[in-house]
């Protein structure tokens, strides 16, 4: 695996997928003496990393207690599939239009990928993959201060993604419903892969309401 050109961006992607994988859990404080030497790297990159994990809402920091996980909280899934539904729609109308064969092969590609680590049940690829998945669908918007906002939004929810995706049947949801989407893709039918990206979204977070439920979850 290719590794992140910083030290700040490799300490980054650590904690992130620590966080998708469990072994950070919600609500567990950050130990920056024993992460900093785990991963070979001093405490500068750690909180530097730490502070853009905070910005994302995935970390809180408390004075004299330090960093800890945030907590999943179904008011904050909410606003945030809220505020991705409106930007993501806009981005998806504009790409259906100007989707190239290119584009549509890396789609193709990125769902396949999905597919694969949902198999194995590797929470952590099927994470990366869909992320893959859903930006070749919306990078073609050529909407790059929009796709930011909405990168940032993906960034505060994988965690919420990682127990949703621990489901077989939301796994195998995923994968019927990413068929669609494509399908919608390559016959360029805008108001349908809204729709269906609706669709997707909805599901997800009905399926996590369940799970999270009204008050903050600790997994």
């Amino acid at each position: 695996m290719r590794r992140p050109p910083t030290t700040q961006a490799f300490v980054l992607d650590e904690l992130r997928r620590s966080i998708v994988s469990g072994e950070l859990s919600p609500g567990q404080p950050i130990r920056q003496d024993t992460i900093a030497a785990g991963l070979g790297v001093s405490r500068v990159p750690l909180r530097e990393a730490l502070k853009t994990l905070e910005a994302e809402g995935q970390v809180v920091y408390q004075p004299h207690r330090g960093y800890s996980v945030a907590e999943l909280s179904l008011a904050d899934l909410l606003e945030v599939y809220r505020m991705r539904e409106l930007l993501e729609s806009e981005a998806a109308r504009v790409a259906t239009e100007r989707l190239t064969d290119a584009d549509l092969t890396r789609i193709t590609d990125a769902g396949q990928d999905v597919e694969r680590a949902a198999e194995d049940g590797d929470l952590v690829a099927m994470i990366a993959a869909n992320r893959r998945f859903h930006f070749a669908l919306l990078e073609p918007s050529g909407m790059p201060r929009l796709l930011r906002v909405v990168r940032t939004l993906w960034d505060a929810t994988d965690a919420y993604r990682a127990v949703y995706y621990n489901s077989g049947t939301n796994r195998a949801r995923v994968r019927r419903e990413h068929e669609a989407i494509i399908g919608a893709a390559e016959n360029r039918r805008a108001d349908d892969l809204v729709h269906l990206l609706a669709e997707h979204r909805d599901h997800a977070v009905d399926a996590l309401r369940g799970t999270i439920g009204e008050e903050k979850f600790r997994r």
